[in-house]
């Protein structure tokens, strides 16, 4: 079995992609692949190096049986474009921001994370930062149902 890469990319690392992050790697233990897939996560801007997860991510994650507590923030490096076999972006602008930090020949490795969506449309994964509660809800939603068909796409790759 070959092994796999993935790093989620919000903007500062704190709310969305550390989400991403840990539920991802909730469902790659739950099927057994966490010997060759591996899960990071990062921010356009370097806002919060260093830092957990929003509380409020934290508490939402931590109700549905997601620990992201470990996570800390961290900034996307040039290195990354290497090291990892995808680059997920949470919205439009992150994927801008990477495609143009991108090496020419690593472009194919970017994605957009609603692309790996099954039951819910939408062409961002909104930032749920400056709203309340049901923000953070709606974030959880769409990353389950992301990350089910990002680990489908996986396991067709490895």
């Amino acid at each position: 079995m070959k092994t796999f890469s993935v790093l989620f990319v919000c903007t500062g690392n704190i709310c969305r992609s550390p989400t991403a992050d840990g539920v991802l790697r909730h469902k790659v233990i739950e099927s057994s692949l966490a010997a060759c897939v591996t899960v990071d996560s990062a921010g356009t801007m370097d806002y919060h190096v260093g830092e957990p997860p929003d509380d409020r991510s934290q508490a939402h994650a931590r109700r549905r049986g997601y620990d992201i507590s470990a996570l800390r923030a961290r900034q996307v490096q040039s290195a990354d474009f290497d090291r990892f076999d995808l680059i997920v972006a949470m919205d439009d602008s992150h994927l801008h921001a990477l495609q143009r930090q991108c090496p020419t020949g690593q472009k194919q490795k970017l994605k957009r994370f609603t692309a790996f969506c099954q039951k819910y449309k939408s062409q961002d994964v909104p930032d749920p930062y400056y709203g309340g509660a049901q923000g953070f809800e709606h974030v959880l939603d769409l990353v389950e149902d992301g990350c089910d068909g990002l680990l489908a796409s996986i396991k067709e790759q490895i």
